[in-house]
């Protein structure tokens, strides 16, 4: 892959590197700010270590997987539109 310098700055392989590492740490210190900062729960569970951050993920990979299966649900063939039903238009 040559890196041309019209590429823009966030599709670098450099940049994206970067910034997995750089997310990656700050899911990491925010998950480990848990230690020093009482959080206040309801539940048992909601006090474990790094539960935002799992329930978080979980949470959104079930939005996703809901909205696949949505769109095998609701979808329909591409000329569904152009079908007139014998009507002149």
């Amino acid at each position: 892959m040559s890196m041309d310098s019209d590429d823009h700055w966030l599709v670098r392989p450099t940049t994206i590197r970067w910034l997995w590492w750089s997310f990656s740490g700050l899911l990491v210190l925010t998950a480990s700010a848990q230690l020093v900062i009482e959080v206040k729960s309801y539940f048992s569970v909601d006090a474990w270590l790094g539960f935002g951050a799992a329930f978080g993920f979980f949470s959104c990979l079930t939005m996703v997987l809901v909205a696949r299966g949505l769109g095998y649900v609701l979808k329909r063939r591409e000329d569904y539109y152009d079908n007139d039903r014998g009507r002149d238009v």
